[in-house]
């Protein structure tokens, strides 16, 4: 038998469990208690105790499971304290035999995830679309309640009252625990995929978390095993894939970020695009991912950046406007078109977008009219644009790399 790892790892495999196994629990004491706030004060429980022994008696050699334990006897005493049913300590007492990290189980032909039960609850439309995302953000992914109010540009403390407001809402509405089906599932599903999209880029981000990305990718996954008749889902699979085939060749040597022209193609993950690849042979839909994915895959195929079919891009970009016509996607297919049609065409393109709205003061719009402005020829212009982009970029990563870009247009 494995015994207990040396203690100079505790730290670091707290830090980890509370990124991959605290949502596990989470989801898991949700199901069969039915009380977030219960699940959540166990889950916190177990890594406090994780962090006072792991450090003194090692790391066990199955940590996730080490902590379920632990949360789930602390519910088992919440719970006896406060003579529940006995229903739900025979339920919590399973938990004993199965860890957060075991093959999803099976209800009926449905394949089921506690974690994907939590998203379709957190992303019930009796909530608001913001109380979705942080709600799926906090409980889901286990994202500390400050980074989340971070990322809503909030203080910690609103962020706090928002998500206890939003699980009560959960509770007093009535919101049941699990995966809806029919018209329901249908109606859900488009706020589901946001979700994850919008956990895959956090983690795809310059600065993002990996597991997260790696989360949003297992959870495609599973919901594409529970719906493979939903194109969307696939294809959002598809483009999960392709973009996170590129993540290791995303930076070079010293740490700085390589742009997509500048990458070694030869580091991009050719199983995963292959594995992308076959997927989108088979999605028919001509939805917003679909067509995402469909970009991605004419940068995946390009033997290189000189040979990369920009028109297919550009025409791309189109369909995807037609469909889903926000600020960025308009940046995007601006900057497509100035490579497939020349800068003059992208250069009227951003404009067109900035006066639609959303783009004001925006990094990656200053950063796409200097990128353009040096392909018209005027390197000056081009260089002073990407200063005021760097100025404005969200994080060092981003800022260092816009002024090399800068320094590089008039050199």
């Amino acid at each position: 038998m494995t015994g207990p790892r040396p203690t100079a790892t505790a730290g670091a495999a707290v830090a980890a469990a509370g990124v991959d196994t605290y949502p596990r629990i989470v989801a898991a004491l949700i199901r069969v208690t039915g009380d977030w706030t219960l699940a959540e004060d166990c889950a916190q429980e177990a890594l406090a105790t994780a962090w006072e022994r792991w450090p003194r008696d090692g790391v066990p050699a199955n940590p996730g499971g080490w902590l379920m334990t632990v949360a789930r006897n602390r519910a088992l005493d919440v719970l006896r304290r406060a003579a529940v049913e006995r229903r739900k300590l025979r339920e919590l007492a399973v938990l004993a035999l199965t860890g957060p990290g075991d093959e999803p189980a099976t209800e009926g032909t449905d394949l089921v995830d506690d974690r994907l039960r939590l998203v379709f609850t957190c992303c019930h439309p009796a909530l608001s679309l913001p109380d979705r995302v942080a709600l799926t953000l906090r409980t889901v992914l286990g994202v500390p309640t400050a980074d989340v109010a971070r990322a809503f540009l909030v203080s910690e403390s609103t962020m706090a009252r928002r998500l206890t407001r939003a699980k009560a809402r959960i509770a007093a509405a009535g919101i049941p625990y699990r995966v809806p089906s029919g018209p329901a599932l249908d109606e859900r599903l488009p706020g589901v995929l946001a979700v994850f999209y919008l956990l895959f880029t956090r983690g795809y981000d310059a600065d993002g978390e990996p597991a997260f990305a790696a989360e949003a990718i297992r959870s495609a996954r599973l919901l594409v095993r529970l719906m493979p008749a939903q194109p969307e889902v696939a294809a959002l699979l598809a483009l999960f894939l392709l973009q996170h085939s590129r993540r290791d060749a995303r930076r070079a040597p010293d740490g700085s970020l390589l742009t997509l022209d500048r990458q070694d193609r030869g580091r991009w993950d050719r199983p995963a695009i292959t594995e992308a690849l076959r997927i989108l042979d088979g999605v028919t839909g001509d939805g917003p991912y679909a067509w995402q994915a469909r970009i991605a895959a004419c940068h995946a195929t390009a033997p290189s950046a000189a040979e990369t079919d920009w028109p297919a891009i550009a025409t791309g970009y189109d369909a995807l406007f037609e469909r889903q016509p926000s600020p960025v996607v308009a940046l995007n297919r601006a900057v497509a078109h100035g490579h497939a049609y020349g800068a003059a065409a992208g250069l009227r393109l951003l404009t067109e977008a900035r006066a639609g709205g959303g783009l004001d003061g925006n990094p990656l719009a200053i950063a796409a009219e200097a990128h353009l402005t040096a392909r018209r020829g005027d390197t000056g212009r081009a260089a002073a644009l990407f200063g005021q982009a760097a100025a404005a970029a969200p994080s060092a990563t981003e800022r260092a790399a816009l002024l090399e870009r800068a320094r590089e247009v008039v050199s």
